[in-house]
């Protein structure tokens, strides 16, 4: 009973996280466009900065941004902070339940650091993290994106490679997200609001805003923005085991990272009318690239090295697949077979031979942690019986 009410709740959270990670994500979308759809002409009053139409849902909308703040403070005012705030609360809520609290199985590899020490390390990456992110934010660094962007990557390139000498893959890559989802909910929490904040009392007793201040919130939603795909990407990697399983899997992801944040900058510059032909081209061939790079070479058989028989494979998958994938599990955390997938049948084992080749073989991120201590040699094996078709009884 445990083990379902637990399964409820991380649903729970997860699903609360999705949607408000989408109305988060949404929302920066929607105000880049529009801060790049603002238009100004003769008829436009001092203190506009511009205005923009649009039409949606069969109802027209104009939409006006000042240069600094309105001359006087609205009767009621919308602020769009707590789509961030829940989306990083719930996400952090994930990071504890899925991982910290079964730390030995979500966080660590057989033989790596221990259960406790994993988690310190991941509290000491979202905290450090942010603190090494806004003091690079507030030197002299700040005023100069192009130049930030590229100690940045540096930053979550070394994260992510040190997360994956210490963490299980799946672990580094989650923490890798978790830390780029802080920088972005902390941007809010700590620079757009506060500083928003002062810009309505100053309006409030009269006074004229210091538009540095709002020029300072900007630049941060605008880091946010380039943050939205690449986080995306950490998001639903767990599907993906040919990326975080690869041998150089921080390589991978950020070279995932700068695909994302190329995708971002086309369609911003697109949206101020600046279309930047080369951008998509770049983005798409890299894909392809790391695609190609991460695709498992196929064993070719060896002269007279018969292919593993059904007889020899039935153990390993007795022994370090069976515990989970079953109708009945042994595991300790899983009491129902993840996804479904059961392996109780040699003809269960069949049908997903080319899934197993890819877990267990091919990224060797199958079993989780590698708990069971699988050794290369049985993966060998595995990969010879599923290269040599398969055959069962």
């Amino acid at each position: 009973m445990a083990a379902h009410l637990y399964e409820w709740l991380s649903l729970a959270i997860r699903w609360l996280h999705v949607i408000v990670g989408i109305a988060w994500i949404g929302d920066s979308f929607y105000f880049m466009w529009l801060d790049a759809s603002l238009r100004r002409d003769e008829s436009t009053p001092d203190g506009v900065k511009g205005e923009s139409w649009s039409v949606h849902g069969g109802g027209f909308y104009r939409v006006i941004k000042f240069v600094n703040a309105p001359e006087q403070m609205p009767a009621k005012l919308h602020w769009f902070k707590w789509q961030a705030y829940t989306t990083w609360l719930s996400g952090f809520a994930l990071l504890c339940v899925v991982y910290w609290l079964q730390a030995k199985v979500w966080m660590v590899d057989a033989g790596g650091i221990s259960p406790e020490a994993s988690v310190a390390v991941g509290v000491g990456t979202l905290v450090g993290g942010w603190l090494v992110y806004t003091l690079l934010c507030k030197s002299p660094l700040g005023k100069a994106p192009v130049a930030l962007a590229f100690v940045l990557g540096g930053v979550l390139a070394g994260t992510a490679y040190g997360l994956g000498e210490l963490l299980s893959a799946r672990a580094a890559y989650i923490h890798t997200g978790a830390m780029i989802g802080t920088w972005m909910a902390g941007n809010v929490a700590m620079i757009i609001i506060p500083n928003q904040r002062k810009i309505v009392a100053a309006l409030m007793d009269g006074k004229s805003p210091d538009p540095a201040l709002g020029l300072e919130s900007k630049l941060r939603s605008t880091h946010n923005n380039y943050l939205t795909l690449p986080v995306i990407f950490v998001m639903i990697s767990n599907h993906y085991p040919s990326t975080y399983g690869h041998p150089h899997a921080w390589a991978v992801l950020v070279g995932l990272f700068a695909v994302g944040a190329l995708t971002r900058v086309f369609f911003n510059f697109r949206n101020a009318g600046r279309v930047l032909g080369w951008v998509l081209p770049v983005a798409a061939v890299a894909y392809i690239g790391l695609a190609v790079l991460t695709a498992p070479q196929r064993s070719e058989p060896v002269p007279g090295v018969a292919t593993a028989t059904w007889s020899q494979v039935a153990p390993i998958i007795q022994t370090h697949c069976v515990p989970c994938h079953s109708s009945e599990p042994s595991h300790a955390v899983f009491t129902t077979a993840p996804n479904g997938v059961m392996y109780d049948t040699p003809e269960q084992v069949a049908s997903k031979a080319a899934m197993i080749k890819v877990r267990a073989v091919d990224t060797a991120t199958m079993p989780l942690a590698n708990e069971t201590n699988m050794t290369a040699e049985e993966r060998v094996k595995l990969g010879s019986w599923i290269d040599g078709g398969a055959v069962i009884p």
